[in-house]
């Protein structure tokens, strides 16, 4: 049982095919795809509104005293 080669990923792509058909793969990658790209977008937003809002932030400068 060793590494399989490019024969048995052939035959196994096959069987696939063969059991859940070229339409309802086509629909799983779809589906697939639009998932990343609906994730990599919300990555975007949220390291955009982070980068907004750290840009946005106010500090405030002062001075401390010592207790006397």
């Amino acid at each position: 049982m060793g590494s399989m080669s490019i024969w048995h990923w052939l035959i196994v792509l096959v069987i696939i095919m063969l059991v859940f058909g070229t339409k309802k793969l086509r629909n799983i990658g779809s589906d697939l795809g639009g998932a990343v790209k609906g994730f990599k977008e919300g990555v975007k937003e949220g390291t955009d509104k982070a980068a907004a809002e750290s840009s946005s932030a106010k500090t405030i400068d002062v001075d401390a005293k010592e207790k006397s």
